[in-house]
């Protein structure tokens, strides 16, 4: 076990924005994560064309990502909580780059399969340890807007996904797509290794810093926690009830918009970078926007549980709207307007959604609960994935009824949180 070291007077390089600067390497993780799985969905139509695919092929090949990716999240933040967060960390990204870059030499949906699985085993620590080293870094008053950050991450990978891969693929073919995302992982890999460390043996923290860090930090033991002992709380169901209910809202929106883009409005993969820009780039601002608006409710007096799903309520209704495509009249920019509202508000919704663990779970627990979550989001990712490939190849592609499911889970998932959870409140564990 690591000893703790001293924290120094003068600041460093960051001065004593240390946590920020780590919360900078986490935002970095995630957008790599999301560049790499927003690969296979840019490259659809192209995909289609050459392997002779259909939606329902597709819709099993992200099914299969989005099964192992479950099924790997509990044992994820087993080990992140086991191992640490930064050998845990390091390890995911090390098996997540190697399986994007195999995704070159795949040529059969069963092979696309194959790398799809190593793809989900790597990426399913990714939410676990960035969530754990928030917690560890992250007074409770900056947890959503730190999240926030991170998390809009994995906007900007899907953002520059439409931008880089069509260029990719059409100077060096779509394989070399795979590979080209798969090398920017390893250049964060190095950056983690040479300098993250908990707080307690970072080198480069004042005191004064070390001292916010820890103003609202309850001493904990260091025995590690049994798995059902979490899994007893209704905190933790609460959690997994709004991952199992939004997440694949976010998994539609990830991998079958440029698929719609296409279907409804005749846009090729580069014709159809501009509105995936505007999209994503939306959803940045809700990211940083949600966790803006519970850190300023919290700044102003209002304990954490009533700011938190204030925050959630603004999200989930802001939702909502997303359902009215079918009447746009097909005018393509009415609906990048409301696909935009829609991400925008899932993501300052996740920014809120993702302190749950933090908020009511000590520190030892978190990587546990947010994998328990993250394989109930991602299981009812994979299901609806293939439902919505059986949707659309049995409907003739009409994606109206995806628009109004889309808009309506917030709000019940919401319900059910308040209803699990009426407030939230630090638990005490067995």
């Amino acid at each position: 076990m690591s000893s703790r070291v001293e924290p120094g007077n003068k600041p460093g390089i960051f001065g004593e924005k240390v946590r920020w600067a780590v919360c900078g390497l986490l935002f970095f993780a995630t957008t790599v994560n999301y560049l790499d799985r927003q690969v296979l969905g840019i490259l659809k139509s192209t995909l289609e064309k050459e392997l002779g695919w259909n939606d329902n092929n597709f819709g099993t090949i992200v099914a299969t990502f989005q099964v192992a990716y479950a099924l790997m999240m509990p044992i994820a933040g087993r080990l992140i909580d086991y191992l640490g967060t930064r050998l845990g960390y390091a390890v995911a990204v090390i098996v997540w780059s190697v399986a994007s870059a195999l995704h070159a030499f795949a040529g059969t949906p069963f092979q696309f399969q194959l790398v799809r699985i190593g793809l989900g085993i790597g990426e399913a620590a990714n939410f676990p340890a960035a969530l754990k080293a928030t917690a560890d870094w992250f007074p409770r008053k900056e947890r959503a807007l730190a999240t926030g950050i991170f998390n809009s991450g994995t906007n900007l990978g899907a953002l520059i996904a439409p931008l880089l891969v069509p260029f990719i693929a059409g100077h060096f073919g779509w394989r070399m797509s795979f590979v080209a995302t798969a090398a920017l992982d390893l250049v964060w890999l190095v950056l983690w290794l040479l300098w993250y460390n908990r707080p307690e043996v970072h080198k480069s923290l004042t005191t004064a810093e070390r001292t916010l860090i820890e103003s609202d930090r309850a001493v904990e033991g260091e025995a590690k926690v049994p798995l059902l002992a979490v899994i007893r709380k209704r905190a933790a169901w609460a959690y997994l009830a709004g991952k199992f209910l939004t997440d694949p809202v976010w998994w539609f929106f990830l991998f079958w918009i440029p698929g719609y883009l296409h279907d409804a409005y005749g846009l090729n993969m580069a014709q159809s970078g501009l509105p995936l820009v505007i999209i994503y780039l939306c959803a940045d601002v809700g990211s940083i926007l949600g966790g803006w608006i519970s850190r300023g409710l919290m700044s102003r007096g209002w304990e954490a549980s009533r700011a938190r799903k204030t925050a959630m309520l603004i999200c989930a209704t802001a939702v909502t709207p997303v359902g009215l495509i079918a009447f746009t009249g097909g005018n393509l920019w009415a609906t990048v307007g409301l696909i935009s509202l829609a991400t925008s508000a899932h993501q300052g919704w996740m920014a809120n959604l993702f302190t749950l663990p933090s908020d009511t779970f000590p520190r030892k627990a978190v990587a546990t609960v947010v994998g328990f979550g993250g394989m109930g989001g991602a299981l009812a990712g994979g299901m609806v994935a293939k439902a919505v490939g059986m949707w659309l190849d049995y409907s003739h592609k009409s994606y109206g009824p995806l628009f109004i499911w889309a808009g309506s889970a917030y709000l019940v998932a919401l319900l059910i949180i308040h209803l699990l959870v009426p407030k939230l409140q630090p638990v005490e564990l067995d």
